[in-house]
């Protein structure tokens, strides 16, 4: 494939030329071989494709919300060529075989690759760890999204046993015991319980959907001290504020003063990744009550629009948060820049031209977003992984 006419993260012409799923040479003015894709950009913007530190894929037991193949196409309309999945499925990913069955079958469908957490706790029952120690060397990350560990002694012990295996934790904070009386006072807590943990053990950790302005200036804190952690943000924390919107999300959308700070704070360059937190639900659940909106297709367009047109941050900035920061922390070393010998998964977006957020024309299996009829600026128009393009806009 050859892709022509495009424009980089600043907005000067580039070419690029990919060979066997790869990078292989970025510049100008190249003639096309017999035989090659020709790949016209018209002038459209080019970058690495989006990586999500952040997903549900509903995959196993929960497949009426959404399935792989649906997740897949909803991330590569979204731009999306690689996302980290939550284990709060049913059964609850604790195994090993889980997660070959999910990969696997990530890999089979093609569109956007998977790999899939496992729970901190066997199947989330807050206090057994014996399976942690028999994971293989495959398996990098563990989580208890959606709950949290509430044992202080059963998350040091955790802690304890992924220094050794060197395992990300990553943590969705919050006391359960406190959250339904005061949601801030939960994930605060638990925030500055595993920033502890984080520093006393020299744990790798990866904080969840950070929300409030007290977790991230803990976080911040643990940062400047050299403390082995990351963190990310989702795109409707920095967009809603409890003033405008209570659609429910957990956590919750927060006061405009939390917003204020987390854009300040990658303004600063303090948070590491946008993680969608992309949760299918279904109409029913959601009248339930159930926690959680889609957002994979509507994350780039989001972030763009809040951060870049109207905060004023670099669109090089916004890229690192949405491609190359999380491949770091994935470990995904082949992906998340352009350059010569990368994984040819790029994104072609339409900067200038306004589109509205319309639920009925997403891909997902759900459709449960508050942001319809936004209208945003940052369209996703190509997507390409390995050098194949996986969605074109219509």
């Amino acid at each position: 494939m050859l892709i022509k006419h495009a424009r980089d993260v600043e907005g000067k012409p580039i070419e690029l030329l990919v060979k066997d799923g790869v990078i292989a040479a970025v510049g100008l003015d190249f003639s096309p071989e017999e035989g090659e894709q020709v790949l016209d950009a018209e002038g459209r913007t080019l970058l690495p494709s989006f990586i999500d530190t952040h997903c549900h894929w509903r995959t196993p037991g929960f497949e009426y919300k959404e399935d792989i193949a649906t997740g897949s196409a909803a991330a590569a309309a979204g731009g999306y060529t690689f996302v980290n999945l939550m284990p709060n499925t049913k059964p609850v990913c604790s195994s090993p075989e889980i997660v070959f069955q999910v990969e696997q079958e990530a890999k089979r469908i093609g569109l956007c690759d998977a790999n899939q957490t496992v729970s901190i706790t066997k199947d989330f029952d807050g206090h057994t760890l014996d399976h942690l120690k028999t994971l293989p060397d495959t398996i990098r990350f563990i989580t208890e999204d959606g709950h949290g560990v509430q044992s202080n002694e059963v998350m040091a012990k955790a802690f304890a046993i992924c220094a050794k295996k060197g395992i990300t934790i990553m943590s969705h904070a919050e006391d359960m015991d406190i959250s339904p009386w005061d949601y801030r006072l939960a994930e605060n807590i638990e925030t500055i319980r595993n920033l502890h943990l984080c520093e006393y053990y020299g744990t790798r950790l990866h904080l969840c959907h950070v929300s409030t302005k007290e977790a991230i200036a803990a976080i911040q804190a643990s940062k400047w001290k050299g403390v082995p952690v990351t963190c990310e943000v989702t795109p409707h924390h920095i967009w809603f504020s409890q003033d405008e919107c209570n659609y429910r999300v957990n956590p919750p959308i927060r006061q405009s003063e939390d917003v204020q700070a987390l854009v300040q704070a990658i303004q600063m360059g303090m948070v590491d990744t946008i993680g969608t937190d992309h949760a299918p639900h279904s109409a029913e659940d959601k009248e339930k009550g159930a926690a959680g909106m889609v957002g994979l297709e509507t994350a780039f367009g989001v972030c763009y629009t809040k951060l870049c047109r109207q905060c004023g941050l670099p669109l090089a900035n916004l890229s690192e948060l949405m491609s190359r920061n999380p491949a770091a922390i994935l470990g995904l070393s082949a992906k998340g820049r352009i350059a010569p010998g990368m994984d040819a998964d790029l994104v072609l977006v339409d900067l200038d031209t306004p589109w509205e957020v319309k639920a009925e024309n997403l891909h997902s299996k759900s459709r449960n977003t508050p942001f319809e009829g936004t209208r945003l600026y940052g369209r996703v128009c190509t997507t390409i992984k390995g050098g194949r393009i996986t969605y074109q806009a219509q």
